[in-house]
């Protein structure tokens, strides 16, 4: 037999599947003639199939080096690197292939395929697209494409990418819209570019092809909550728990919106359970901010759930923060202080910091923003942005580019004004922009560690609300304020103020308020109020309407405790000037235990409005008494609820002394340390430049 029907031979056994015998025809073609390029290849092929991939690879480069012409050649030495995982040199023999035959489609394929193994989604996709053009209707391709684009919108999520990934989860629901994943995505997406109703929407239609998938409901809880709808969201929760009882973080989240409900049944007994998962079950997610408002909590494990919230949903971050270890070898004439924050807009921290960041010292400072929330157009985000040196909005961008971009300012103290609360981005800290980095204001408590390494360097606090005893409840060095860790702003809006009939309160009698939110309203401090309008004749109480179903429980609690409904006055929410003028209108506000009044306490005191609070042993728990401290006012701090409820009936029967505490506030208001922000910009630039000193050490 010639060696032309040696090889038509081989190529025959070889396509029945008889390997040994074709690659024995294979070698004798090749020994009769060694430049048969197509025997060369097959041999090639043949050691592919029997896992020898490297074999293959030398065998097929002897192949090409006779035929460089052969796509198929190069197609096949593709797979050999492939199986090895050696995909740059895959990808180059396919692209090499494309060259000698651009419109064969399997090549095409297989470099999407190739893509796809080496997590380069978005070539995947674009590989994909092209054999859909000329196979418009082929499920397969269409499935592929898809399975690439939603691997593109998940890279895309990690990297803070929200708007590419919404992108890409909306493309490949277009191709196969009966996936739930894809609609679930695409709500995540959407839920982190601030469309929490869209958000919704796609929950909605993740649910409707997957009615079993309990992530789907906790995440529509969450935007649910966002959009006020709070029955609804408990709802998800619920829903979310039956259909998986494991399931940590709805639980969690269930918990806190009944807090915010004032649905106190069960509350011990959950809260109990959460805290045994704190110690317990580190994989757990539970939110750091919820678990701080959770009554009972300790310093101490409030310290562990954010370390295993960093353990969860940061570590890959701080690794990419590893890898990319920024230099930050610079200095400069003026510090450069960069804020982080999504909350530079209508929204309690503005009513904080405007005027401190006003009042910063131009001479030695250069003050950036990094303002990653929404631009509400309101005039409280135009006079930020007028205040800062340095305004950029961030929102739009990459975790990593805002990162970048924040290393390229040179920036050196990173300021976060958020922490883990709503639309939090503090893993832009975790990859080390800046030198030193300062946890402040936004979360009331530590932001944990990793491993042992804090996520922030300084947490910024007073001497009152983190003594030097609790140093060991926070990963973070402490830095303290020598008055109060709150900056005011003295040029709060305040409209004129109206009488009591105006806002539904009684001419006459007592008027006791707390104009917190709902979920810090707990039963103990609920049966102390309740015990004072039983004390004090003609008294009621005035609340912040927060929403529906905590109005008709706070309603329910009281009738339970004896006093009528009538007693209870519920505040609209309104504009800030309006809300600020009708304190005036209150006798004394009685703050919320464990987490205090914080902002509201300022805004009470700014309108001469006395605040009694009973401080704790946890961040959230001594705020108000640091402001009160800061106010030359520490009798109006108690430390036990029955002390509370003793001095709070004291005042209201001595009218003599609370218009001393009043005129106090009024008459010394701007002397008062809380209220002065021009001592307070010079007290925190002090503690920046010590901060920068010790990094330099």
């Amino acid at each position: 037999m010639d060696t032309q029907a040696n090889y038509r031979l081989a190529l025959q056994l070889h396509q029945q599947g008889e390997l040994s015998q074709a690659e024995t025809l294979y070698k004798s073609v090749i020994a009769a003639n060694p430049q048969h390029a197509d025997a060369i290849h097959y041999l090639g092929v043949i050691h592919h199939q029997n896992g020898k991939h490297q074999m293959a690879i030398d065998r097929i480069a002897q192949a090409i080096q006779i035929n460089p012409n052969s796509s198929d050649y190069l197609s096949n030495q593709s797979l050999a690197y492939k199986a090895l995982k050696h995909y740059q040199q895959a990808i180059a023999c396919l692209q090499q292939a494309l060259k000698l035959a651009p419109d064969d489609l399997d090549i095409h394929y297989n470099l999407g395929n190739t893509y796809i193994e080496n997590e380069n989604f978005e070539l995947a996709a674009q590989a994909y697209r092209r054999i859909l053009r000329d196979y418009p209707q082929d499920s397969d391709l269409k499935e592929a494409l898809s399975h690439a684009l939603d691997r593109q919108g998940m890279m895309s999520q990690q990297l803070g990418q929200y708007a590419e990934a919404e992108r890409c989860y909306l493309e490949a629901i277009q191709l196969t819209p009966n996936l739930d994943a894809l609609y679930y995505n695409l709500g995540n997406a959407q839920r982190e570019l601030g469309k929490p109703q869209e958000a919704a929407q796609s929950y909605q239609q993740a649910i409707q092809r997957n009615p079993n998938d309990a992530d789907a409901y906790n995440n529509l809880g969450n935007v649910l909550r966002e959009l006020g709808d709070l029955q609804g969201a408990i709802n998800a929760y619920q829903t979310a728990l039956k259909l998986n009882p494991a399931l940590y973080h709805a639980k969690v989240h269930l918990v806190h919106q009944k807090q915010h409900a004032c649905d106190w049944e069960g509350l011990d007994k959950d809260i109990t359970e959460i805290r045994q998962w704190v110690h317990h079950q580190s994989e757990a997610q539970i939110s750091p901010f919820a678990f701080l408002a959770m009554p009972g909590t300790t310093a101490a494990e409030q310290k562990i759930c954010a370390n295993h919230w960093l353990k969860n949903r940061y570590t890959t971050a701080f690794e990419q923060g590893k890898a990319l270890a920024f230099k930050h070898q610079y200095s400069h004439q003026k510090l450069r202080i960069g804020y982080l924050s999504a909350d530079f807009r209508l929204h309690p921290l503005a009513f904080l910091i405007s005027e401190l960041i006003e009042q910063h010292d131009r001479a030695q400072f250069e003050i950036y923003a990094y303002s990653y929330g929404i631009n509400d157009q309101s005039e409280e985000r135009k006079r930020l942005e007028k205040a800062f040196d340095c305004f950029r909005d961030i929102r739009t961008i990459s975790t990593l580019d805002a990162a970048r971009q924040i290393k390229q300012d040179e920036i050196d103290i990173l300021v976060d004004l958020t922490g883990f609360t709503q639309t939090s981005r503090s893993q832009i800290v975790a990859l080390r922009p800046a030198p030193i980095n300062v946890s402040w204001l936004g979360f009331p408590g530590g932001m944990g560690e990793l491993n042992g390494e804090a996520l922030f360097d300084y947490l910024l606090s007073d001497a009152f609300i983190t003594p030097p005893e609790t140093a060991s409840d926070y990963a973070e060095k402490l830095a303290l304020l020598p008055d109060t860790y709150q900056p005011n702003d003295t040029q709060r809006p305040v409209a004129r103020s109206q009488r009591r009939k105006a806002y539904g309160l009684p001419e006459q009698g007592f008027v006791f308020c707390c104009f917190n939110q709902t979920f810090k309203i707990l039963p103990d401090a609920f049966d102390v109020w309740m015990n004072l309008l039983k004390q004090v004749p003609n008294s009621v109480l005035w609340l912040l309407e927060c929403n529906a179903l905590s109005k008709a429980n706070l309603i329910k609690e009281a009738e339970k405790r004896g006093v009528t409904k009538e007693r209870l006055i519920f505040a609209p929410r309104v504009a800030m000037a309006e809300h600020m003028a009708r304190q005036t209108c209150a006798d004394l506000f009685l703050d919320t235990l464990p987490y205090n009044a914080h902002t509201t306490t300022s805004d009470a005191l700014w309108m001469g409005l006395p605040v009694l609070t009973c401080s704790g042993n946890t961040f959230a728990s001594r705020v108000a008494g640091s402001l009160l401290k800061a106010v030359e006012l520490p009798e109006l701090i108690t430390y036990s609820l029955q002390e509370y409820q003793a001095k709070a009936l004291a005042l209201a029967n001595n009218p003599q002394e609370l218009n001393r505490i009043k005129t106090h506030l009024m008459t010394k208001k701007k002397q008062l340390p809380l209220f002065n922000t021009n001592q307070f910009a010079r007290d925190l630039e002090a503690i920046y430049k010590r901060m920068l000193e010790g990094s330099s050490n």
